[in-house]
């Protein structure tokens, strides 16, 4: 499970629709307090930052909806508390570019 801390533009079309993906299997443990990776260290770190989530998936919607993808899977506004900004990184967006790299994918870097 990854939730990426760079701007989706960047990010080529599996990863943008993997973490969208992703974001959404992470919300459902978080708000429904499913068991289910509850404590895979990605899911940790966004532990009391559901309101920085879910600007987070607005920022992918965005995207997506620019590439001309039709998004149907909106977030519970009511459920988006806490912080507004993720602060804890499991690797620094600098190291996530340089994994992407790694990748050898379509991502713009």
């Amino acid at each position: 499970m990854r939730i990426w801390d760079i701007s989706p533009d960047i990010l080529c079309r599996n990863h943008l629709l993997g973490e969208h993906r992703e974001l959404h299997a992470m919300w459902a443990v978080i708000t429904e307090k499913k068991k289910g990776y509850s404590m895979h260290p990605e899911t940790i770190r966004w532990k009391g930052k559901l309101r920085a989530m879910y600007l987070r998936h607005d920022e992918l919607v965005k995207e997506m909806n620019h590439r001309g993808y039709d998004h149907k899977s909106p977030l519970d506004k009511r459920k988006a508390t806490g912080k507004p900004a993720q602060d804890v990184f499991i690797d620094t967006p600098t190291e996530q570019i340089r994994i992407l790299k790694n990748k050898n994918c379509d991502c713009k870097l």
